[in-house]
């Protein structure tokens, strides 16, 4: 069966959305490119400057409009903890981030109580 575009309808056309993604990687990058085709905004961050967008999660935060949504497609662990950490210090109240990588669910549930202290989802 041949691939067809996918049209949203016609309330949900303008009803487009940014975020911010960060983890470049194979999943990520390619979650990236088909987002965009969709025709939303998507500023990226990767430690690799050769994918990425912007050169620092400061700059990927400020370049977003309140409320934010950050996507996070790092490595679980370390990696996660010290993203969800930096972006803790960076977001605002009322701004989100998604764990979309593979974190063990407790890591989660700890992830998202340290954001919610500070009013982030």
């Amino acid at each position: 069966m041949p691939e067809r575009a996918h049209t949203p309808p016609r309330n949900q056309r303008e009803q487009l959305m940014e975020l911010g993604l960060v983890g470049l990687g194979k999943m990520g990058g390619n979650m990236r490119e088909r987002i965009r085709r969709a025709g939303h905004t998507v500023v990226g961050y990767d430690r690799n400057p050769d994918v990425s967008d912007v050169h620092s999660l400061r700059e990927l935060v400020d370049s977003l409009q309140a409320p934010r949504v950050v996507w996070v497609m790092v490595p679980a662990g370390a990696a996660t903890q010290s993203t969800v950490d930096e972006l803790g210090e960076l977001l605002e109240p009322g701004d989100v981030v998604v764990d979309g990588g593979n974190s063990r669910w407790t890591d989660d549930e700890k992830h998202a109580a340290e954001l919610a202290e500070k009013g982030i989802g």
